[in-house]
């Protein structure tokens, strides 16, 4: 209120160098009484005399004082001033709020971008490697063989038996046919779950990372929502106002200038003045004597 700015907004088409270099106002008070000293710098100067703010710092509460040569014009620059304050600060909450929310959208953006890529990456992988999830996949796999194996130790044992009790019963050929079989598929099925980077041991670890990654992105996604949420409803209830408690109110008498108190100090003045060149005459008369 005590600005440039303020003094141009107030001073549009010259309201304000009007108001206070009427030639009704004495010469000694009015705004540039010789041509020289019409300047805006001038102007501010003077400007910072007929408006201040005074602040409580206990209370928080400020008081503006516009002096004027009329009640109508002091009302209206104060009103003028207020209506400013009040624009000024409702335009820093819209930017407050604007701020608030844009950051918080950039990184709801980010993390879904984040997420996205990393749930493509995954679901790549997953038709890269033609497997879903190789933990679930390996213990299907594991359980095949435990059965296998089971299937396999009840093959041996009766091959045993045959070979015991019957050795020359051709079931003996079909029996080691049998077992060599299962041999054979029980070191395939646990090939698939470990033992070469094709595996389901060797696939894990990569999916595990990707995996991560994507759970990771989604609980930063989740977060940057919620801060987002948290952001709009923050910037509802942080506002800041200018609150009126007492309007601008137009004198029903003038306050200034005190013209007794004037006259009186001049009249004191004149009177140690008269004294004092008095004094100085009667020395210099002394010493001529």
């Amino acid at each position: 209120m005590q600005s440039r700015d303020a003094l141009r907004e107030l001073d549009k088409g010259g309201a304000f160098k009007a108001a206070y270099s009427a030639g009704s106002i004495s010469i000694f008070d009015r705004f540039a009484p010789l041509p020289m000293l019409d300047s805006f710098e001038s102007l501010y100067k003077y400007f910072q005399k007929k408006v201040v703010i005074e602040t409580d710092t206990s209370t928080s509460i400020s008081t503006l004082t516009v002096r004027a040569y009329t009640p109508q014009q002091a009302v209206a620059f104060n009103q003028r001033l207020l209506e400013m304050a009040e624009a000024t600060v409702n335009k820093l909450n819209e930017r407050g709020r604007q701020d608030l929310i844009r950051y918080a959208t950039a990184e709801v953006d980010e993390a879904r971008r984040q997420a996205s890529a990393a749930s493509v990456a995954l679901a790549a992988y997953r038709n890269e490697a033609g497997v879903v999830d190789p933990e679930k996949q390996a213990a299907v796999q594991l359980q095949m063989v435990s059965k296998l194996q089971d299937e396999l130790v009840a093959t041996k044992m009766q091959l045993v038996q045959l070979r015991t009790y019957t050795p020359r019963n051709p079931q003996i050929e079909v029996m080691q046919t049998k077992s060599v079989a299962l041999q054979k598929e029980i070191e395939q099925q646990l090939g698939q779950v470990a033992g070469n980077s094709r595996s389901l041991a060797g696939t894990a670890v990569r999916y595990q990372r990707l995996l991560v990654e994507s759970s990771f992105a989604d609980k930063q996604l989740a977060s940057a929502l919620a801060s987002l949420e948290q952001a709009r409803n923050e910037a509802r209830r942080k506002q800041a106002y200018v609150e009126r408690i007492v309007s601008p109110n137009t004198p029903d008498a003038p306050l200034e200038p005190r013209r007794w108190r004037g006259i009186l100090a001049t009249f004191v003045a004149s009177l140690l003045a008269y004294g004092i060149v008095k004094m100085l005459l009667a020395s210099l008369f002394e010493h001529r004597d």
